[in-house]
Order: C-alpha cells, then sequence, then structure tokens
C-alpha cells in the first residue's frame, strides 16, 4: 500500500508539471489544445519516472537508466490512452480553455491512474526473486 501512496505523490508532482508545460504551451506559444497535451504529457511522464524510480519503487531497477525510462513510457502509454481519453472528451464537451485545462488534465491524470500503478508495479519495478538453491537433501547431497 506504500508504494501505491508514493505513486500518487508522484502523480500530484506530474499533475503539476502536465499542466505547467499545457499551459506554457497553449497560452505562452499559442499550440493547439491536443498536440500541446502530448507533450506536456511526455514531460510528466519523465518527472513521474524520475520521483517513482527515486521513492516509490527504490532499489526495484533491473534496466539501464535510458531502458528503464524507455519501459516507464511505453508501460504509461496505455494510461495514457485513458488519460488523453478523458482530457478530449472534458475539453471538447466543455469547450476548456486555457486556465481551465487544468480541470481536463485532472480527470485525465485521475482515468490513467490504475492502469499507469499497476504497469509501473507489475512490469517496470516488480520485485525479483533470488534464485533458490536446492536443498542438499533434493540433490541428493548428505
Amino acid at each position: 500500500m506504500r508504494s501505491f501512496w508514493y505513486f500518487c505523490i508522484g502523480g500530484v508532482i506530474g499533475f503539476l508539471v502536465d499542466y505547467g508545460v499545457l499551459l506554457l504551451l497553449v497560452a505562452g506559444f499559442a499550440q493547439d489544445r491536443f498536440s500541446a497535451r502530448i507533450v506536456s504529457f511526455l514531460c510528466a511522464a519523465t518527472a513521474t519516472w524520475i520521483f517513482n524510480r527515486t521513492y516509490t519503487f527504490r532499489g526495484h531497477a533491473r534496466h539501464s537508466l535510458f531502458g528503464e525510462w524507455a519501459r516507464y513510457l511505453l508501460a504509461m502509454s496505455g494510461g495514457f490512452g485513458c488519460n488523453y481519453a478523458a482530457y478530449t472528451a472534458m475539453v471538447l464537451t466543455f469547450d476548456l480553455d486555457k486556465q481551465w485545462l487544468g480541470i481536463a488534465v485532472a480527470a485525465g491524470s485521475v482515468a490513467g491512474l490504475g492502469v499507469n500503478y499497476l504497469a509501473s508495479r507489475y512490469w517496470i519495478y516488480r520485485k525479483t526473486h533470488p534464485a533458490v538453491a536446492p536443498s542438499p537433501a533434493a540433490s541428493g547431497e548428505q
């Protein structure tokens, strides 16, 4: 249960990065709300990866830094599908723009939470069990 709560803390950090980058791109650089969201999500996923590998799943890394990051982004793509669908539905249904996009980002974050946690816990950072040596009785040794 501890890892889930830490994952949620990482999610709050990810939300802040996601919304901050989205707002910067939409309000500051006049990008559309949908393509800007893809960029902001990638930034948020990278931020949550850094937090989760450092705190949530510390000590469970089994791949190189780049390999772990790439697997994490791949694992988050399932959650991103849920996330982006909820975001798009909110934006189109309520015609959310600029500062109100945070509501849609939050809805997307909640929609993808479970998928992302399960992918992280059971694929990226699953615990490996050390090989157990056979007992002397099982191998015929005395």
